[in-house]
């Protein structure tokens, strides 16, 4: 009894040793704390600091888990030859990708802003928000936005074109840092010489083309509803909580809302009634 008890104590001060030679080390210790103390103050204070060192370890793996999911890129592809894609991002901004199309974006944007990057075509309606800018990482430039709705031409090498139906945003070259800021009824081109040009908007068949023709593809009816309700602002579409969560895959070809909420209750076997200005979509 007597042995082991002994042996006990030897093992437990060589584990304090150990531990008191890190403290030392990373100068955690005072000079009233002295390495041969064997009071049960040490004990303590020992105990004190490993756990102390325990939690900002885990205080750290914890930050840099949740900084580690907010780098996460979810891809979305629109292939060559399809209809455009229409797709709701997490802060309510929406995005039509033409065909032959991809959009890298996090499923929860960081605190800070919101950052996306777009290879190909794309028409943006995006949720205002001054706190947490929305930008947009192509090859040759850099687009930044606080709300507005925009179409991207970013086909090619010296073939960028972006035009704005709404709003304000800034346009910068990645390569010099030249920038300029395009407002509604404008469009900014780039040329070979890698400078940026302003003209007046001559068509707005881009914008009509993205939204008369769009696929959602497993989206929910709470986010194709609201695709429809920021391109029409005279009848609302809406419906009940409990369906707000069902998805959907469907095409939709310059209907009007009242054949859309027709093809939803059709697909999703419910049904729908006017009331006012309102369609509203029920079991």
């Amino acid at each position: 009894m007597i042995q082991i008890k002994n042996k006990n104590i030897v093992d437990t001060d060589q584990a304090w040793n150990t531990v008191y030679s890190r403290l030392e080390k990373d100068g955690l210790l005072t000079q009233q704390v002295h390495k041969r103390t064997s009071s049960r103050f040490l004990q303590i204070w020992i105990a004190a600091a490993v756990l102390l060192m325990i939690g900002s370890v885990s205080a750290l793996y914890f930050i840099n888990t949740d900084s580690s999911a907010t780098k996460e890129l979810v891809t979305l592809h629109n292939e060559k030859g399809a209809v455009t894609l229409v797709k709701t991002l997490e802060d309510g901004s929406i995005v039509y990708l033409a065909d032959n199309t991809q959009l890298q974006y996090p499923e929860y944007f960081a605190s800070e802003k919101r950052e996306v990057a777009l290879q190909g075509n794309a028409m943006f309606n995006v949720t205002g928000n001054r706190e947490r800018p929305f930008l947009i990482e192509t090859e040759q430039v850099q687009i930044e936005v606080i709300g507005t709705a925009f179409h991207v031409k970013n086909a090619g090498s010296n073939d960028f074109e972006l035009g704005v139906e709404s709003g304000k945003v800034k346009v910068t070259l990645k390569e010099n840092g030249e920038f300029v800021y395009v407002t509604a009824g404008e469009t900014v081109s780039m040329f070979a010489a890698n400078s940026l040009k302003i003209k007046k908007t001559e068509s707005l068949d881009p914008f009509s083309y993205y939204k008369n023709y769009k696929r959602f593809k497993d989206e929910s009816l709470a986010n194709i509803l609201h695709v429809f309700n920021k391109e029409n602002d005279s009848i609302f579409l809406q419906t009940t909580p409990s369906l707000e969560d069902r998805q959907l895959t469907v095409t939709f070809s310059g209907h009007s809302p009242e054949e859309v909420a027709e093809l939803i209750c059709l697909a999703l076997n419910l049904k729908y009634e006017k009331e006012n200005n309102m369609l509203l979509i029920s079991d």
